[in-house]
């Protein structure tokens, strides 16, 4: 498997929608937080969202854990990191880590993903590749080189 060293970040504020009646962040908003970077970390991949979708394929979400370590509350930022981890086959993982202002871990979120054939309603059989192609810069996804198992043109073989 391999993912970059770095993973991709951003800053989100929690906003009053965000909190539920004990005035901490709600398990929903957690996931859109994620879910968020994650966008936002294809978009700086190069990865256009709408071609990928003109062409038939949709990103899905087939397992997600959630670990809560600190209370996130409204008027809080909160630090999100997306990193990708390939292996090979039809699913990928991607781990999230969201931190506070002050650096404490709030939580880590875990997903199983894989990329869907609109059409057939199936995974396709090779993601990497298939994200390694449409990126400009693929090491964003964490594609430093093509996983075991994966061919992709445009990337040399994980030693």
């Amino acid at each position: 498997m391999t993912s970059v060293s770095e993973p991709f970040q951003i800053r989100i504020d929690v906003r009053i929608s965000d909190i539920d009646p004990q005035l901490h962040v709600t398990s929903a908003a957690y996931q859109q937080f994620a879910d968020h970077s994650r966008y936002e970390c294809v978009q700086a991949a190069g990865v256009s969202v709408d071609e990928l979708l003109r062409d038939g394929l949709g990103p899905v979400n087939l397992e997600a854990v959630i670990k809560y370590h600190r209370e996130l509350r409204v008027g809080d930022y909160v630090t999100v990191t997306c990193a990708w981890v390939w292996g090979a086959g039809k699913t990928y993982r991607v781990e999230n880590t969201l931190r506070r202002a002050d650096g404490e871990l709030a939580a880590t979120l875990s997903y199983v993903c894989g990329l869907l054939d609109l059409k057939q309603r199936k995974l396709i059989a090779n993601p990497a590749a298939e994200w390694a192609a449409r990126a400009t810069d693929p090491t964003v996804l964490g594609l430093e080189c093509a996983p075991e198992g994966v061919s992709v043109a445009s990337q040399p073989p994980c030693a």
